[in-house]
């Protein structure tokens, strides 16, 4: 440290070397105020300078490859090719276009489409011109709820009515439409774009009614509304004249007066107990007891009782007059009388359209339609098991070991049984032209049924399955020559399969306090119902098979098996 003349000191440390020109700190004036001092790093240019997507990557950093699917039902096997692509997968060359053929009847051009994606639906044959108006969409859907409520409250399957709502939807330019039935309900709706908004309307089944002469008006309906375009003997049915013509069709009147039901239903009983074995003077019981408990249900229907009430009533009467001639002790068979007085009234047309809604995937229809039978079943059961309580008390000697020996009369037996679907189509309200066919079906059924149970002593399930479907297939034959439905043709000619005397049996060992042989019985009378239900609608499907097929390019498409996923 060395000091200088004047009081100044100038400061030195040993082994420090005095800094070069251009190294020599500048002055503030010399020195911008944004440049970085010396030995500190220039920061990074701001972010707006260089773009980039908040998306990419950072750099070094590598994207991660997809993980492989393990075990998924959606990945392609390893054999997959894209250019020879099994059928379980779409093409790489689209999904083949389905052409429909005109010659078939409507039901099935339209059971196709509605199985079909709303994609993959084929074009109407003759779009609207574009200087033309078209038909008033809420005007069509309504016309449209109208017709399917008629259908539905007829007995019609579901399926069935949904295809009869797309037809008159489709013939009016809708056809971007999506028709719903459920039991009760009612619904269609309409989407004239992807980008418009959609309209949707329904109805409510509220009455229900056995009315198969209009069933096949609605039919013939809706046959001139979906006529193929090009059809000489066909015109355009407007909306006006369909609202006009169904307005007919409802005031209609009954093609048979109320005594002919009464007499249809009294006669049917006492066929039925022919069937089992009775002679003359078991038909007459047996229809009068029918007759008797015919009125007090129409008794019952005009204080405005529910159904459930009515059914229970008119199984009184049969089973009261069996007891009646059980207690004169007449040498006559008194569990012909009450069986063939359950024939009229256990519910074959709700069954058989039950179980068709459910192996068409109409799930929750078919569960309340099975409901509505279970209820009707039941009240069956009520009414009978009240009489035959009664009578255990006063000792009637009711032995169901007599009815059970099978009687074989062959022409005997086949005129009844043709009588009773005779009768059973009256009291469906049938029109006359059926009736022969309804009543020739009826016969054939049982020579089949009594072949196979009695003669051969085969069983009496297999038995019943098999003349079912041969009565669903003749019905189905029949209805698509005419291009009607096949309830006319099938409803009635099941009569004389009916499980009258496996309920009776049952009954009576409840009544009797034999709970297991009754319920066995109760049992048995549930299978044989089932097995007339899935014959007929196998009877169906085989006569569609056998029939030339809507779709020109693929069979009729349906669900898969779920294979437990």
């Amino acid at each position: 440290m060395v000091a200088e003349p004047g009081g100044s000191m100038d400061v030195r440390y040993e082994g420090a070397e005095e800094a070069p020109e251009d190294r020599k700190p500048q002055s503030d004036e010399a020195r911008s105020a944004f440049v970085p001092p010396a030995g500190v790093e220039p920061p990074a240019p701001p972010e707006e300078e260089h773009p980039t997507s908040e998306f990419a990557l950072p750099s070094g950093l590598r994207a991660e490859p997809e993980p492989e699917p393990e075990g998924s039902a959606f990945a392609p096997p390893a054999t997959y090719s894209a250019k020879n692509s099994p059928p379980a997968f779409t093409p790489a060359y689209g999904v083949p276009l389905v052409r429909l053929s005109r010659d078939a009847p409507w039901q099935d051009r339209m059971r196709t489409m509605l199985r079909l994606p709303v994609g993959e639906r084929p074009v109407p044959e003759a779009p609207r011109k574009e200087d033309e108006s078209g038909h008033s969409v809420p005007r069509v859907l309504d016309l449209t709820l109208r017709i399917g409520e008629l259908l539905l409250a007829g007995g019609e399957g579901a399926e069935d009515v949904e295809a009869a709502m797309f037809a008159i939807c489709r013939s009016y330019g809708l056809d971007r439409c999506e028709p719903t039935v459920t039991f009760t309900l009612l619904s269609v709706t309409y989407q004239p774009s992807l980008v418009d908004d959609p309209v949707t309307a329904n109805r409510t089944v509220r009455r229900r009614g056995t009315d198969y002469t209009r069933l096949a008006a609605v039919y013939q309906l809706i046959a001139d509304i979906s006529a193929p375009v090009g059809d000489e003997q066909a015109h355009e049915v407007t909306p006006e004249e369909a609202y006009r013509r169904l307005a007919e069709i409802r005031r209609n009147r009954h093609p048979y007066p109320g005594w002919a039901l009464t007499a249809a239903a009294g006669v049917l009983a006492g066929a039925a107990s022919v069937l089992l074995g009775g002679g003359l003077t078991v038909f007459l019981v047996a229809a009068l007891g029918a007759v008797l408990g015919d009125r007090l249900a129409w008794l019952c229907a005009g204080r405005g009782l529910p159904e459930f009430y009515q059914f229970l009533v008119a199984a009184m009467p049969p089973a009261a007059m069996g007891v009646l001639l059980t207690l004169l002790h007449a040498d006559l068979r008194p569990s012909a009388v009450i069986t063939g007085g359950l024939f009229a009234l256990i519910p074959g047309r709700a069954l058989v359209a039950a179980v068709q809604d459910g192996l068409t995937g109409f799930y929750i229809t078919a569960s309340a339609r099975l409901l509505e039978v279970m209820y009707f079943f039941v009240a069956i059961v009520v009414g009978v098991l009240s009489v035959l309580y009664l009578a255990v008390q006063f000792d009637a000697q009711l032995n169901p070991e007599g009815a059970l020996r099978a009687v074989e009369r062959p022409v005997t037996q086949t005129l009844a049984s043709m009588a009773l679907s005779a009768t059973f189509a009256i009291l469906l309200q049938q029109s006359r032209a059926t009736v022969l066919f309804v009543t020739l079906n009826g016969g054939v059924a049982w020579v089949v049924y009594a072949s196979i149970a009695v003669t051969a002593e085969g069983s009496a399930v297999m038995a019943t399955a098999v003349a079912a479907g041969l009565v669903g297939l003749f019905g189905q034959l029949i209805a698509r020559y005419h291009h009607t439905s096949s309830l006319p043709y099938v409803t009635a000619a099941i009569g004389p399969l009916l499980p009258g005397s496996a309920t009776y049996f049952g009954v009576l060992a409840i009544a009797q306090h034999n709970l297991d042989q009754g319920f066995a019985s109760l049992a048995k009378a549930a299978a044989l119902a089932l097995a007339i239900a899935i014959g007929v609608n196998l009877g169906g499907e085989l006569a569609r098979l056998f029939m030339r097929a809507p779709g020109a390019a693929a069979a009729r498409r349906a669900a898969k098996r779920t294979r437990g996923f």
